[in-house]
């Protein structure tokens, strides 16, 4: 696809500029900043394509707006995972931008994790390790709380059913949850408290 200006606007075209598309993040897979930052170029760029002449302010203008261009179709093209070809909407020449290689990952890790966050968008490890440790901490204090209230009020083997019963109901709901953007976070922290719970209960039951 070609990243083009027409009438002021930022638009996507076929090669050689047919079935030409407005930017627009609501049916394509960018953000709204993006579609924005996008649509503020093409008018800038409509503005001095029709007023730069080689040897003035306007020539230094035009190279600031294609360069500003040649970084828009960067990040377009990391959003949408496509390659783009940029069109100079000063000199007409046309670029094409590939989207950067995706780190390498192994496949256990693509299996376990899901597929890394969108481009652009940073791993948030502190906001995300602080929920995982809270919520292992409840689901530890929970099952702990469970199976201490079960063998002392009945028997040990009962907490033990019991806590097995817990595991089993919740683990395929971690397993699914694992590949959610914001939840895995929360799943990381259960599954690591259910592993440690465990250790608890074992201790509590013999």
């Amino acid at each position: 696809m070609e990243l083009r200006i027409r009438e002021g606007r930022a638009v996507l075209a076929g090669p050689g500029g047919e079935s030409a598309r407005e930017v627009d993040p609501h049916s394509l897979a960018i953000g709204s900043d993006l579609a924005q930052a996008l649509h503020e170029w093409a008018r800038v760029a409509s503005a001095v394509s029709t007023t730069a002449h080689p040897g003035d302010t306007g020539a230094e203008a035009a190279s600031v707006v294609s360069q500003r261009g040649r970084q828009l179709a960067q990040r377009l093209a990391a959003a949408m995972g496509t390659s783009v070809r940029f069109v100079d909407p000063v000199s007409g020449d046309g670029v094409v931008v590939d989207p950067p290689a995706p780190a390498p990952r192994s496949e256990l890790a693509r299996r376990l994790f899901g597929t890394p966050d969108p481009a652009g968008e940073p791993t948030p490890w502190l906001t995300g390790l602080t929920v995982s440790a809270f919520v292992a901490a409840v689901v530890v204090v929970a099952m702990l709380a469970l199976a201490n209230t079960l063998a002392r009020e009945t028997n040990g083997w009962l907490a033990l059913i019991a806590s097995a019963v817990v595991t089993g109901g919740i683990t395929p709901s971690l397993w699914l949850a694992r590949r959610v953007p914001i939840v895995r976070w929360a799943s990381f922290g259960a599954a690591a408290g259910i592993v440690i719970a465990w250790i608890g209960v074992l201790i509590v039951v013999f």
